[in-house]
């Protein structure tokens, strides 16, 4: 159901006929084509928690995908042992609507970071749309009837998946770079047969949420920035970059795209000789996992490096592990007007070689880019020409992060690992306006509609407002 008034009815039925999301939805990912920006909400507040400006609050299972809001309906994924759960709720006061589980298929171990339910819904006026590694993709409709289910997997991923699909038009699209085999997929929304399914050759371990633009899929990966073709899946254009492992999402600027993208110039490992030196204590010339994993800072990586997963890291696999993420980083624009193919390097009107966030996506507002990193740095930009308009560290939010930033209402949310929540003023020269303790870990990015903010920490979902 969505929101309604009675004067605006006329304009209501005729929204929902045409099964048009509104501009209040927050149907995926990060929002409206994942800017992270609610255009429409007003009053939002300033200082909240599990004790202020709470509208209300209800227990959730574990999951570190974020909530995704159609009318007024919210859908989460989450997952309790080998089920692999879809919720959804009613945003007006939290009541559980419905539960769909199915069971993992694949069963496969994901890196601590991970979990079984990291990937955002999507939805429209049709049906929700979930990914889950596990399983594949599956169709419910509003009221939680199973539509179609999509078999996929398994997937080569030491870290597992945890891209989001989005749905555009009649189509359903899904990313999945892995370490081998990586693709670009598009299924019909209503049947979820496959349309297209396009190859990403050099493609690895990457987590990024692709965009439409103007005919266009645009993606982020780790050696490249694509686009491709809406109807066909054909490839229109890249740009070689360097990402050691690409998530978030770009961002469409006027005639450009904006990426972000943590890299390296120098080696972000030692020596294959010294690290043998270090742990190969039978010297035989290579590294078992029982070795490797007396290395404090990079052990529980061995999956990833043993490439070919004979149980042993070599010379060749540490090689690859040692070039990965090298080349082009930081943030650019990149202006890529009618052209095909590869774009040349003037392509990217402007760049900024920096040690950038890696998980959380930037946002743009108010004409201004915003960066949360690790620390509780604060990074704004000016989209136009990269300049640097001020960084500082956001008080009383140190720690790690892994929410993107959104934004609304003159105000940017950034939400740290830890669970604080810090208000900024949406200007170049950024003030903090408040920092707000959620008492819990959390993961996921927070969604906003209808002037309300949605946050989902480890085991609860919150709604907050300004009380009236």
């Amino acid at each position: 159901m969505m929101r309604f008034c009675v004067v605006a009815f006329p304009l209501f039925a005729a929204l929902l006929c045409s099964g048009i999301s509104t501009a209040a939805d927050w149907p995926r990912f990060r929002g409206p084509n994942g800017s992270g920006v609610d255009a429409t909400s007003k009053g939002l507040p300033v200082e909240f928690g599990p004790n202020k400006n709470m509208v209300w609050k209800t227990a959730v299972p574990f999951g570190r995908s974020s909530p995704i809001i159609f009318g007024n309906r919210m859908f989460l994924t989450a997952s309790e042992g080998d089920q692999l759960i879809t919720l959804c709720y009613d945003t007006n006061n939290g009541k559980l609507l419905w539960r769909r589980e199915v069971k993992s298929v694949h069963k496969q171990k994901v890196f601590r970071a991970n979990d079984a339910a990291s990937s955002s819904a999507t939805v429209d006026a049709s049906n929700v749309y979930v990914f889950f590694a596990d399983v594949g993709l599956i169709a419910y409709s509003h009221e939680g009837k199973e539509r179609w289910r999509q078999a996929l997997g398994p997937f080569d991923s030491f870290y597992g998946m945890a891209a989001s699909p989005i749905v555009d038009g009649d189509m359903v699209i899904l990313l999945c770079d892995q370490s081998t085999d990586s693709y670009l997929l598009a299924v019909d929304k209503n049947t979820g047969r496959q349309k297209w399914k396009a190859d990403r050759p050099g493609m690895n371990m990457g987590w990024s949420v692709p965009i439409v633009h103007d005919g266009q899929i645009l993606v982020t990966g780790t050696t490249r920035v694509d686009s491709y073709y809406l109807a066909t899946g054909e490839r229109r254009w890249w740009f070689p970059i360097g990402s050691e492992g690409a998530m978030g999402t770009p961002i469409w600027n006027g005639d450009s795209l904006i990426v972000s993208f943590s890299g390296h110039d120098k080696p972000w490992l030692p020596s294959f000789e010294s690290t043998l030196a270090q742990y190969d204590t039978n010297k035989d010339g290579r590294l078992s996992k029982t070795e490797f994993m007396a290395d404090k800072d990079w052990g529980e990586h061995f999956g990833w490096i043993d490439a070919d997963k004979n149980g042993f890291i070599d010379a060749k696999e540490w090689k690859v592990a040692l070039d990965f993420g090298g080349g082009e980083y930081g943030a650019m624009s990149i202006k890529p007007g009618s052209a095909t193919g590869q774009l040349p390097a003037t392509a990217a009107t402007w760049r900024m070689k920096r040690n950038l966030p890696y998980v959380p996506a930037p946002v743009l507002y108010n004409g201004v880019y915003f960066m949360v990193k690790d620390g509780g740095i604060v990074t704004s930009l000016n989209p136009e020409t990269g300049t640097i308009l001020k960084q500082g560290r956001a008080a009383d939010s140190l720690g790690e992060y892994m929410a993107s930033p959104v934004a609304a209402d003159g105000k940017v949310y950034l939400l740290s690992e830890a669970g604080k929540l810090t208000v900024l003023k949406a200007a170049g020269e950024w003030d903090v306006l408040a920092v707000n303790d959620m008492g819990e870990e959390t993961y996921s990015t927070p969604a906003i509609s209808n002037g309300r903010i949605f946050v989902r920490t480890k085991s609860t979902l919150y709604c907050f407002g300004m009380r009236q």
